[in-house]
């Protein structure tokens, strides 16, 4: 299990992203202040679907629908051979209290940048 670390991108200048190649399930520390952005690179040959599931998500109200389930995680949906993609995490915060696992993405190279 790796944790992706965040990389501080605040300040002026070059800044040097870690990466972390992903393996069957690994966490990272969600800081809404810092306005982080998760990116996932897939470098395998096939198609891989990340699932982003904080431990303490449950149920979100929904004006005009109710209560809606996100105990699940956020799917990325699948992300293609040679792709990436870029989750900015405020946009899916709901997912992510409590201990957050991503799993699903053997082999995906994940950066996680704080503004």
């Amino acid at each position: 299990m790796a944790v992706i670390t965040a990389t501080n991108a605040q300040g002026t200048g070059r800044v040097t992203v870690t990466e972390t190649t992903l393996g069957a399930s690994d966490s990272f520390v969600y800081t809404a202040a810092s306005n982080p952005v998760l990116t996932l690179r897939n470098p395998t040959a096939g198609s891989l679907t990340v699932t982003i599931d904080g431990g303490g998500a449950t149920t979100v109200p929904v004006r005009g629908v109710g209560s809606v389930d996100v105990s699940g995680g956020y799917s990325t949906g699948a992300i293609a051979a040679g792709a990436a993609v870029t989750i900015l995490l405020s946009t899916i915060e709901r997912y992510l209290p409590g201990t957050i696992a991503v799993t699903g993405g053997t082999g995906i190279v994940a950066t996680l940048v704080n503004y």
